[in-house]
């Protein structure tokens, strides 16, 4: 048996239609999440079918928290074994609802997503924004997926447990969901639907500055600890430089940049560790420092073809190598040095 999740915060029209048309075309069960609506929403949630099953909230705890307040539920209840999650707002045709619903039955294991195709008259936040999350997406996993913002998901119930240990508690909830899809390799498949917004998307609670730090937290974090190592890499490799001019240019770089990186790798690895990806194993560190010594190397190599072969100044060859290595080392970090396999 499928179970429609619908999260609501001070709903319009739409929950009310939507609800009805679900319980009306399908044979799914419907747990609507009033998430802090407050008292003057009641009468639209007195409204749904009797046959709804409504939970609250008593203050508003985003996006995240009423999706896992159903998920708790769903766990108690055995009966249920897929869960498919829609907004409130009526984006959301039932038509598309239920292809979801098919593609999950003959895919139980996998993250099914209704993906939108932005095309046509579609608000200029929602392609913006569409289109930088599914930029930071693929740059953070390494995962390519069309729509990362959809609410139209579906998966078994044999998820509820993962899905309940996920962190967030707002809309950076689902972006982390398809981050740990990414990394626990869980096949995600994408299901064209219909592109539908109702008066400009005026009903979305999405808090474009606060939930858009949240969802790139990771990455803003990661930007931080590396701005604070390049500084220290920098101020040490100009400094040691100017104390090691007398061995020779060429040599002079090359005790500059290795002493330079030393230091700041130590400090980079020990935020990156704690605070950035928050986890790490015992073999962290040794892989960190199998990247850092890559790095090193086409660090070294490239300050050397700037400063040197072309030349240009130091400082702005040492800022132009950081850039054009700053990607690969955010990707090599995410994906290779602070994984956490199983049973470490």
């Amino acid at each position: 048996m499928i179970i429609v999740v619908i999260p609501a915060y001070r709903p319009g029209e739409g929950l009310l239609s939507v609800a009805t048309r679900i319980l009306e075309q399908t044979e799914y069960s419907v747990l609507v999440v009033n998430d802090g609506s407050g008292s003057e929403y009641d009468s639209v949630f007195a409204d749904l079918p009797e046959q709804v099953t409504v939970l609250c909230h008593e203050v508003n705890r985003g996006k995240g928290a009423a999706l896992k307040t159903a998920y708790a539920y769903i766990k108690a209840h055995p009966e249920y074994t897929g869960v498919i999650t829609a907004d409130a707002d009526g984006q959301h045709l039932v038509r598309d609802i239920i292809r979801v619903g098919d593609a999950l039955r003959k895919q139980p294991d996998a993250l099914i997503l209704g993906s939108r195709k932005f095309v046509g008259d579609v608000p200029a936040r929602s392609r913006f924004g569409n289109a930088l999350t599914r930029f930071v997406f693929r740059i953070s996993s390494g995962v390519q997926v069309s729509d990362t913002q959809t609410g139209l998901r579906a998966f078994g119930t044999c998820r509820i447990e993962e899905m309940l240990a996920i962190k967030g508690e707002r809309y950076e909830y689902e972006m982390n969901v398809l981050l740990y899809c990414a990394k626990k390799r869980i096949s995600m498949r994408e299901i064209p639907i219909q592109t539908v917004y109702e008066n400009n998307n005026s009903g979305s609670h999405f808090h474009v500055i606060r939930d858009s730090v949240k969802i790139y937290a990771v990455i803003l974090k990661f930007v931080s600890a590396s701005v604070a190592a390049f500084l220290i890499d920098f101020v040490l490799l100009l400094l040691l430089q100017y104390i090691t001019r007398g061995l020779g240019k060429e040599l002079s770089l090359l005790v500059s940049v290795v002493s330079a990186r030393v230091v700041s790798s130590l400090f980079n690895y020990s935020l990156n560790r704690r605070f950035v990806f928050a986890q790490g194993t015992r073999t962290s560190i040794l892989k960190y420092y199998i990247l850092a010594v890559t790095l090193l190397l086409l660090n070294y190599g490239l300050i050397w073809v700037f400063n040197v072969a072309l030349p240009i100044p130091l400082a702005a060859a040492k800022i132009i190598t950081e850039l054009l290595l700053y990607p690969f080392s955010y990707i090599m970090q995410r994906r290779f040095v602070f994984v956490k396999r199983a049973g470490e």
